[in-house]
């Protein structure tokens, strides 16, 4: 395979599939509203086509896969999938995002399975803030799925927490004594104006610098790893005691000039960028009989012509507000963080 870049010479490296729209929560910077227009049930990619595309994705150079949803585990006998995605010659990574809720009962079968790593998002240890947050009464459910995730083995495991102004900011130290304790990696992530954050607003962001200088308080000065060439998301810091955790700043320093990711819907709707209004159906040729070249054509033809920056393009709005309201993703579910998988 030649390599190939975009336009800002970017490759196409990684590959977040969602397979599933659906969540068991409903949190209040994702899914705050009362109703949602889900994606239609006969267009969902099964596990058989998800797997063909992923197989051309790897082809064409990707070489990380991460699955979410919604919440994927809601996605009946994931399992299968993972195997079969775990099989393909040359994936290096195959990870996965969850809210925890159901990983207590399937995290053995996830790494039977052959998945390599999971991401739990956690966003409060109050159990009424957690109430809050979510809408679901289910911090239990989450806190042993962890633990289970720890006992099934799982490796390079991490936590992921979205601060929010006003919400939860005053438990980034204890959320990150929990990540400690149980030796995973805490990752903080800025709140987004992406998605289902219809209510966001800047005054809500807690800034990559707010939560260092908060760190520093406490535990004295933060060292930052430095890791040459790599696109990874978060910015990496290492405390004195050799605990280490992360911060994703996308709202406030965004990393668009690095950025090799790309989203792949459960409906087969690739999303070349997360702030991306339209994507590149790949349904509808997989679902008429195109060969693997025909479509690693149009992926590679797509690529090639991607010139995305949307965090920075965001970053220069004066008066920034939510992407998009509730009535338009009403409209347009492909929107939805949940649909797009973050």
């Amino acid at each position: 395979m030649t390599a190939f870049h975009d336009l800002l010479a970017r490759p196409l490296r990684s590959l977040r599939l969602s397979v599933t729209d659906r969540c068991n929560l409903r949190c209040s910077y994702c899914m705050p509203e009362e109703e949602y227009a889900w994606l239609p049930k006969r267009d969902i990619l099964s596990f058989e086509e998800m797997g063909r595309l992923a197989e051309i994705f790897v082809a064409l150079g990707v070489d990380k896969l991460r699955i979410t949803g919604g919440e994927p585990l809601i996605r009946r006998d994931l399992e299968k999938l993972l195997a079969e995605l775990a099989r393909i010659p040359g994936v290096q990574d195959l990870a996965m995002t969850t809210n925890g809720i159901l990983l207590a009962e399937k995290a053995r079968l996830l790494k039977d399975a052959g998945l390599h790593r999971l991401t739990v998002s956690l966003d409060s240890l109050d159990p009424e803030r957690f109430r809050r947050l979510t809408r679901r009464d289910d911090l239990d459910r989450v806190l042993v799925g962890i633990d289970a995730m720890i006992d099934a083995g799982f490796e390079n495991s991490k936590l992921y927490t979205v601060v929010i102004r006003g919400t939860n900011e005053d438990e980034i130290l204890s959320l990150l004594d929990f990540a400690r304790e149980k030796q995973l990696e805490l990752r903080y992530i800025e709140y987004m104006d992406v998605g289902g954050a219809t209510a966001w607003s800047r005054e809500q962001v807690v800034t990559r610098g707010e939560i260092l200088r908060t760190i520093e308080k406490a535990h004295g000065p933060v060292e930052p790893i430095l890791e040459p060439h790599s696109t990874a998301p978060a910015d990496g810091f290492l405390l004195a005691d050799g605990t280490r955790f992360g911060v994703i700043s996308s709202t406030t320093e965004p990393f668009c000039g690095s950025c090799d990711r790309s989203r792949l819907t459960a409906d087969g709707t690739w999303f070349l960028c997360l702030y991306a209004r339209t994507g590149v159906d790949l349904r509808s040729p997989i679902r008429a009989g195109w060969s693997k070249d025909q479509l690693a054509g149009l992926i590679r033809r797509s690529w090639m012509a991607r010139e995305d920056r949307g965090a920075e393009q965001r970053l220069e709005q004066e008066g920034r507000q939510a992407l998009a309201g509730a009535e338009e993703m009403k409209a347009n579910p492909h929107l939805e963080m949940h649909t797009r998988g973050g």
